[in-house]
């Protein structure tokens, strides 16, 4: 399909449109999608975030087989939770095309109180930008090859970004405790949209604009703000969580936030800055009594973006759907593991295509210790369930958790969907490498 940006015509893939028209659906729905592959290559399509049954995961050889080219499938399963959600296919590199849309599951008792409902989908592109995900793959290897070589130095001429420093050989972020990404992008997009033509959101001074903001990049975080207004944040994956007021929050890839804003008369910049990366995605926020003409500059950069960050510590799970305390049945440690030198990343020291699945029963408490034994961070996903972070009765129910390097982290889940569930780092050039296990469900 072609696809404009900024008057930029490039040739990529997508689901009609970048990015694809949301699926909207209320918990406790049965959803039918029918999937038709049009691809020169098979497809699979994963309900990221959703526990749905396990041979509707959309994971290729895994749950289910490959939508071959030409070929369709219709995907049908029950939404049991509401939250923000997405969809994206489960094959090689094709997430870091235009291969994604939202997946909003409506609470049919919504206690949240607002006027606007809004969806922001941050993504770093280079499709047809003068290469494509499988060249951006080489280049990585190359660059950890030559890095490594150089015993992992940065090079010269860095570019401040607030967050951290971006060369052309090292992408660096304190936020992140190093290693900011292994990609560089031409661009940044809110919404299928660079910031030569920013998305506007129109509403009337004082409105409750409800955001919900989904990173559906591949090898970038973005710390998201919102000019001269705080986020209260409502929900971290989907799940409710007590409000907290921040002036900035960083998006680990798959991950989603909930946020509102109590506009402020006036236009002001939504940017969610590239971390590491001296970029930036960037939509609008206006409300009716600004003038049309008035506008934030491009690429300007709010004070918030140096505010309060939101920490999982902040977050503490609403009573409503926190994870029930139980004893822990079974504690597994998760070693998170890469060659830098060869691009091979692994967990417990394997690949995936040699992975040692982590064993549990249908209805223990299971308790998971990531270490990440590498240099870079890693924003590890599981499917199929939700996890509680921290270790902490409160803590925050997630699907997706940011992994620093040298850092571990807990996260308890109840074994209660039988299946086959991948668990993977959910930057997609990590999982190409082999950043994958499966959480199998024995007898």
């Amino acid at each position: 399909m072609s696809f404009d940006l900024a008057g930029q015509i490039v040739s990529t893939w997508g689901f009609g449109a970048i990015p694809g028209t949301a699926i909207r659906a209320r918990a406790g729905d049965i959803l039918e999608v029918a999937v038709r592959n049009d691809l020169p290559e098979d497809l699979s399509i994963h309900w990221h975030g959703i526990a749905i049954r396990n041979d509707m995961d959309g994971v290729h050889d895994l749950t289910q087989p490959p939508i071959q080219p030409g070929s369709a499938f219709t995907f049908r399963f029950a939404v049991p939770d509401p939250g923000t959600y997405w969809f994206h296919p489960h094959t090689g590199l094709q997430l870091d095309r235009g291969l994604y849309a939202p997946l909003i599951v409506d609470d049919p008792a919504e206690p949240l109180v607002f006027d606007h409902d809004e969806t922001l989908v941050f993504d770093d592109w280079l499709d047809g930008l003068g290469r494509n995900p499988e060249q951006a793959l080489v280049e990585a290897r190359q660059r950890m090859s030559s890095m490594s070589g150089m015993g992992g130095m940065a090079g010269m001429g860095s570019a401040d970004t607030g967050g951290g420093s971006a060369t052309g050989m090292s992408m660096t972020s304190t936020l992140l405790d190093g290693d900011a990404g292994d990609v560089t992008y031409p661009l940044h997009l809110v919404n299928g949209r660079p910031p030569a033509d920013r998305p506007t959101m129109t509403v009337a001074s004082g409105d409750r604009v409800r955001l919900r903001l989904i990173n559906a990049g591949s090898d970038t975080a973005y710390r998201v703000a919102v000019g001269g207004h705080r986020m209260t944040v409502t929900h971290a994956d989907g799940f409710a969580v007590e409000s907290v007021e921040v002036d900035t929050l960083v998006l680990g890839m798959g991950e989603r936030y909930d946020v509102v804003v109590t506009a402020r008369s006036g236009a002001w910049p939504i940017v969610a800055a590239a971390e590491g990366k001296g970029a930036s995605a960037e939509a609008v926020l206006r409300t009716t009594d600004a003038s049309a003409s008035t506008a934030p500059p491009v690429g300007v950069t709010p004070v918030e973006l140096a505010g309060q960050v939101l920490t999982y510590n902040d977050l503490r799970a609403l009573s409503t759907v926190a994870l029930p305390n139980a004893m822990t049945d079974r504690e597994r440690d998760v070693a998170l593991t890469g060659d830098m030198m060869s691009y091979n990343w692994g967990i417990d020291g394997r690949s995936f295509a040699d992975h040692k699945p982590i064993d549990v029963k249908l209805g223990e408490r299971v308790r998971l210790v990531l270490r990440n034994k590498t240099a870079m961070w890693h924003p590890m996903h599981l499917h199929g369930h939700t996890f509680r972070i921290g270790g902490r009765p409160d803590g925050p129910r997630k699907d997706t958790v940011n992994v620093l390097p040298g850092q571990n982290v807990i996260i308890d889940f109840d074994a209660d969907n039988p299946g086959q569930w991948m668990m993977h780092c959910h930057n997609t050039y990590h999982l190409e490498s082999g950043m994958a296990t499966v959480v199998s469900y024995v007898r």
